[in-house]
């Protein structure tokens, strides 16, 4: 069976892989940002109407405050525990709103803001104020508490207002309209918010919010900003495809299924494996041989192995590479012993290199003789000890002068 590839398939894993990398990198500049901007009062929204402001300002200023992206079923005892329901985006169901209502009764304090967060609360007496909310408004405070101490007034866009008969503490308001109440529920307390505009990025920079926020937030509190209603819910029984990186996954995996298949595939008889024969360079080599002696050209032959010994040689000693044969004597003798032929066959090789009527035994001598000067003084290896040549010139290395 062949080990390697064929040029298809090749050609079919480059474009499967190009494909992969496109669509990843669509998909991350399609994304990227619009998590982190969307319109709702979440934790993780930088957007106007986002609550990452308010999050990251509690959590600077020492606040026990965490994100609870679990079902509120399995919300802890409310003893010493504050739940923000910030304009939930989710409907609770009937076992979600009994949990609420139960964690109030054990101590906890929820608040809850708009009409959404309404719905999860003991009392539910909420009527829609659609077109006062178009606007922000300045909310007065209503009656006497330690949160209307803190902030005489806040601003918010009152998208809806408290219109219950059951009793609850007014806190804030405009004209005849209860904006934010307060009410006791078991052992705990319940505050409603007509929107969620105090907490928000861009309502958290109006007079008197900041102060508002952190009074209905006590210091001494475990606070538990829900982010399960608003779609971040995780469960310890969570789906794969549900993880962040399912979908890359699912295309890595299709990948390399799509490369197992490719690579078992055969489309054709098998072929042995074409086995090197070592006699092929020496087979070029005569081959090359007997078109030089049939082209006559034996100082073509002198020519290429003489240009290539003297680049070898002047690079070695730091020359241009147009110094003449003598010059060329003169360096190698200053550095190295050689015999006295050296420079006949530099001067030989120069002239031969003309010659189109070189006999073919005088090329082959000179191209011997280049080959066994360029061994003995190691031009094509790294300079090692000095070597002595059995045949040919007799080459060493220069001792240094005393």
């Amino acid at each position: 069976m062949p080990g390697g590839l064929t040029a298809g398939d090749r050609r079919l894993f480059i474009g499967a892989g190009a494909v992969l990398a496109v669509l990843m990198l669509v998909s991350v500049l399609l994304t990227s940002g619009t998590g982190n901007a969307i319109d709702v009062p979440t934790t993780y929204s930088v957007g106007s109407s986002g609550a990452k402001a308010a999050f990251l300002l509690l959590q600077a200023s020492g606040y026990q405050v965490s994100r609870w992206e679990q079902s509120v079923r399995d919300l802890p005892p409310g003893a010493g525990v504050t739940l923000v329901l910030a304009d939930p985006e989710i409907a609770p169901t009937e076992d979600e709103r009994a949990a609420v209502v139960r964690f109030i009764e054990q101590g906890g304090t929820v608040i809850a803001t708009g009409m959404s967060g309404s719905v999860l609360l003991p009392e539910r007496g909420v009527a829609a104020d659609g077109v006062a909310g178009i606007t922000w408004q300045r909310a007065l405070a209503q009656s006497p508490s330690s949160i209307t101490k803190a902030a005489p007034a806040i601003t918010l866009a009152p998208m809806a207002y408290w219109d219950s008969e059951a009793f609850a503490m007014p806190l804030y308001g405009s004209a005849d309209r209860r904006r934010v109440v307060e009410y006791p529920h078991g052992a705990g307390r319940v505050l409603w918010w007509a929107s969620a505009t105090p907490l928000t990025n861009a309502g958290l920079r109006e007079p008197g919010n900041i102060e508002f926020l952190l009074a209905c937030l006590e210091a001494n509190r475990r606070i538990l900003w829900d982010e399960s209603f608003h779609g971040h819910r995780r469960q310890a029984t969570t789906s794969i495809m549900q993880w962040p990186l399912a979908g890359i996954g699912v295309q890595l995996v299709l990948l390399a299924v799509a490369v197992l298949l490719t690579h078992s595939r055969r489309s054709g008889p098998l072929v042995p494996a074409l086995v090197e024969r070592r006699l092929s360079p020496l087979e070029f080599v005569r081959t090359l041989g007997s078109l030089y002696e049939r082209a006559g050209v034996a100082s073509v032959t002198v020519e290429i192995a003489y240009q290539r010994f003297t680049f070898a040689l002047t690079r070695r000693l730091r020359l241009p590479g147009d110094t003449p044969a003598d010059e060329l004597e003169r360096v190698v003798r200053e550095r190295w012993t050689v015999d006295d032929k050296f420079g006949e066959v530099l001067r030989a090789c120069e002239a031969a290199r003309t010659d189109p009527g070189l006999p073919a035994p005088e090329a082959l001598r000179l191209n011997r003789a280049l080959h066994d000067y360029a061994a003995a003084l190691s031009l094509f290896t790294p300079p090692t000890a000095p070597i002595s040549v059995d045949r040919g010139p007799a080459v060493g290395r220069r001792a240094p002068s005393s």
